[in-house]
Order: structure tokens, then C-alpha cells, then sequence
């Protein structure tokens, strides 16, 4: 499965997230801890986004390994941002290795990302399926569980469901029609982060005036909490509150 991250806080270097640490995101790609449902390494493409001035965030995303793209370490290094999602991917079997199909997706001011995977894909998804608009689905971002986990999430943040029930209802929704579904979800408009977990590992660091959240702790740090399953992280750089998924609705 994939790998993702989201960090709130003070201005740092893509390169504090994803190459300094000793298990920053580039090294979990190659050697995760914890790749939960099946899986050895997260070689399927990779995106990495972060706020800066503009309105909207900055998307870099590509099709190959994180560690094989010549030019991020030097982007990494030479950028910073108080607020960033990464995520690296593991196709499954038969979902197609494309830029577009790599996390993270976005729309204005909001990324998405999912670490998981949905049995029986496409045909398990169906039913939700058919109460998207029909322009959803036909300019999906690819043809895969999670470009349709986010149409799923778009569209109720469009009528204006708080993005922490918009998360929470998908995960219920979603788990309900294709039970065993996993379903670690990640969204953040650069000022809220909302986390789901739901069959993968899924671990917190805060710090002043900050929070990380990400599949796997990036180093030994004491700080660093393991997320319960079935629980909805929301965070800021002030707050942090974890609930059962069940009783947000």
C-alpha cells in the first residue's frame, strides 16, 4: 500500500519531511515498517504539495520512484512551507502507473490523499458511484479507488460538509458497501488536517505550534503517538482531537 503525510507548522524544508530524517518519506518507499494488506515498497509514483504564496497549492507529482526523480532533492532542499502533504504509491494490481493517479489530488485549496485499497475494484464501487455527478466521473483524475475515494470526499466538501465529517462519512459509507476496504484517508487545506484510520498504521508528533501525521513515526522521537484504528484525526497547529469514526455524523 502507500504512504502519506501531512504537516502543519512552522516553515521547514520539503527535505526535513521526506529525505533528512532517518525514515523520512523517500526511505519509506523503499523500506516501510508496517505496509499493512500486502506490499514491500511504494515504487508507483509520488506527489508531494505544499502552500505557498499563490491561492492554491503547489503540486509536484510524477509516475517513477521518489528516489529515482534527479531533480527533488534539490527542490526539496531548496523550498519550504508551513504546510505540506507527501505521499508515495503502491499500485494495486491492475490500477494503472500514471502522474495523475499519484496522491496528491486536489481542487482549490484542498489535497487528498489515500493509503489503502478498496476489494473489487471497479465493480464494489458501483453504487456509490452512481449518486456522483456524471462530469465527476468522467474527468476522474484516473481510473482508481482512490481518485474515486476523492470524488467521493469532493463533492460532499462542495455542498459544504466540514471536511472531518466529509472524511468520516466516506469511510463509513465506503466500508459498509465493500466490507475489508482499508481506508486511511488524508485531507488538509493548509490550515486544518483531517486523518482517517481504517486497516492501516497511522502515527502523530506535535510540537509547538505544529503537528505531523503520517503513516509510519519519520525517527525514534519519543513524541511521536500510534493512532488507534477506526479513529478521525483533526488537527491544527493549536489542536489536536482524536474520535471514533462511528460517532461523527
Amino acid at each position: 500500500m502507500c504512504r502519506h503525510l501531512v504537516y502543519l507548522g512552522p516553515p521547514v524544508s520539503l527535505a526535513a519531511l521526506l529525505f533528512d530524517p532517518p525514515h523520512g518519506l523517500v526511505r519509506q518507499s523503499w523500506a516501510p515498517l508496517d505496509m499493512r494488506g500486502g506490499g514491500t515498497v511504494n515504487a508507483d509514483g509520488f506527489g508531494v504539495a505544499w502552500y505557498a504564496d499563490a491561492p492554491d497549492p503547489v503540486r509536484y507529482r510524477r509516475s517513477t520512484p521518489i528516489w529515482a526523480d534527479a531533480a527533488l532533492p534539490a527542490l526539496a532542499a531548496s523550498t519550504r512551507s508551513g504546510a505540506v502533504l507527501a505521499a508515495v504509491r503502491s499500485a494495486t494490481v491492475g490500477m494503472p502507473v500514471v502522474e495523475t493517479a499519484a496522491a496528491p489530488f486536489a481542487e482549490g485549496r484542498w489535497l487528498f490523499s489515500h493509503n489503502g485499497a478498496v476489494p473489487g475494484w471497479p465493480e464494489t464501487l458501483v453504487p456509490l458511484a452512481e449518486g456522483l455527478p456524471v462530469r465527476d466521473l468522467l474527468t476522474l483524475d484516473a481510473p482508481t479507488d482512490a481518485a474515486l475515494l476523492w470524488a467521493l470526499v469532493r463533492h460532499q466538501l462542495r455542498t459544504g460538509v466540514p471536511p472531518d465529517l466529509a472524511i468520516a462519512a466516506t469511510v463509513r459509507m465506503v466500508a459498509a458497501a465493500v466490507p475489508g476496504s482499508r481506508l486511511n484517508l488524508m485531507l488538509t487545506d493548509g490550515v486544518t488536517a483531517v486523518a482517517s484510520t481504517a486497516g492501516h498504521a497511522l502515527s502523530v508528533r506535535t510540537g509547538p505550534g505544529s503537528v505531523l501525521i503520517s503513516s509510519e513515526p519519520l525517527d525514534d522521537d519519543p513524541a511521536w503517538a500510534g493512532v488507534p484504528d477506526g479513529r478521525l484525526v483533526v488537527a491544527t497547529t493549536d489542536e489536536l482531537h482524536l474520535r471514533p469514526i462511528g460517532e461523527l455524523a
